[in-house]
């Protein structure tokens, strides 16, 4: 027999509320659409940074973000407050510029290779570059005052 639990605010044994609440990473939550169920942890975006690219460079905000170097034009590195598991997470992203004529441009987050040996992912970082692609795919990197990039992965 199942059973249901109806309640309107879930705490902890100190009853300070229920942000100490925690659960299992082998949890799972039902699809939008009913059919399915999927695991809660493993669909969490793991990392958020948004930042402005221009003169100084500012974070404005940001989720497991230590800190971001900038590396050259374009050129930045992202590190990571808790490190992932390993470096087979997927990271995306993309820079904005509003220019003074109205004209607009987009760019996007695409990893850089770290060692020049093909490693583009570390567990405790991620180093990638804001690309505009013009009329003529050429590739020119950009400060964008709008950046934003997240990844998905396990964490440690």
């Amino acid at each position: 027999m199942t059973s249901q639990l109806n309640v309107d605010t879930i705490v902890d044994k100190a009853g300070s509320g229920g942000t100490n609440v925690k659960i299992g990473n082998t949890s799972t939550y039902v699809s939008d659409g009913g059919a399915v169920t999927q695991n809660t942890v493993q669909g969490l975006t793991k990392h958020l940074c948004h930042w402005n690219g221009t003169g100084t460079v500012s974070v404005s905000y940001s989720f497991n973000n230590s800190s971001l170097t900038d590396n050259a034009t374009g050129d930045f590195t992202q590190t990571f407050t808790n490190n992932m598991s390993n470096a087979t997470y997927i990271s995306n992203g993309h820079g904005y510029y509003n220019g003074s004529e109205g004209d607009t441009t987009a760019a996007q987050w695409t990893l850089k290779d770290v060692s020049g040996l093909g490693v583009y992912n570390l567990t405790s970082s991620m180093r990638g570059e804001v690309v505009y692609m013009n009329s003529s795919v050429n590739r020119s990197n950009f400060d964008y005052p709008a950046n934003w990039s997240s990844l998905d992965g396990d964490l440690a």
